[in-house]
């Protein structure tokens, strides 16, 4: 089968639209995981064990299992006890709970980063503990873990074509959709490939200006 120029542009604007959702399913499941990944590192640094055991047990459960499996989960198997979501917001809780797991990591390693003079020095100024948090340590933990945080979501970036095992119009299923319509799967499964390797390697570029600028290029 040869490569067929005028089947690339005929389908290439559906390729786009499923690169749009690609786009917002990652975007939107890097906020909850963020925020996801700063509630597990915060809970589990706290002084009520039930609470810290409970959320270190439930995170490494869901680190231990495949994303795949927690998609059919969400998707499949909630509406049976009556929580029917939509495919893209499925899709999303997915990924955000998944890689806040991974997150938490992150938020924990940067937080027992900060010296610990820090915490003794807020404590002797009198600040509640919510100040202390968001005055003091958060400030001085977040910017050495952007690169790190930005590592993990162009890794879900690259998980989404799984997006389309609970039916997403991501980039791969509307290349299946358009393959299977066709019978051609050259063209479309390689644009898909050439839409992720330039989307991948623009947020290269833009993780490496971040550690420059908040972290360490190991080498």
């Amino acid at each position: 089968m040869e490569w067929d120029w005028a089947f690339v542009w005929q389908i290439f604007p559906t390729l786009v639209e499923g690169v749009k959702i690609t786009i917002l399913a990652t975007l939107l499941g890097s906020v909850l995981a963020a925020f996801v990944g700063l509630g597990i590192a915060l809970a589990r640094r706290s002084s009520n064990r039930i609470l810290s055991r409970s959320v270190s047990f439930a995170a490494e459960f869901i680190r231990g299992t495949p994303l795949l499996v927690q998609l059919y989960f969400i998707f499949y198997v909630l509406p049976d006890i009556g929580i029917l979501l939509a495919p893209l917001v499925a899709g999303v809780i997915g990924l955000g709970l998944h890689y806040g797991t991974y997150t938490a990591e992150v938020y924990r390693a940067g937080i027992d980063n900060v010296p610990r003079g820090q915490w003794e020095a807020a404590k002797a100024c009198n600040l509640s503990a919510r100040q202390t948090w968001m005055h003091i340590i958060i400030p001085q933990a977040l910017p050495p873990m952007i690169p790190a945080l930005a590592n993990y979501f162009i890794a879900m970036f690259k998980e989404t074509p799984l997006l389309s095992a609970i039916t997403v119009l991501e980039l791969m299923n509307q290349a299946k959709s358009v393959a299977n319509s066709s019978y051609r799967y050259i063209e479309p499964i390689t644009m898909v490939g050439a839409f992720f390797l330039a989307i991948s390697l623009v947020a290269v570029f833009a993780l490496r200006w971040l550690e420059r600028r908040y972290g360490r290029v190991e080498t």
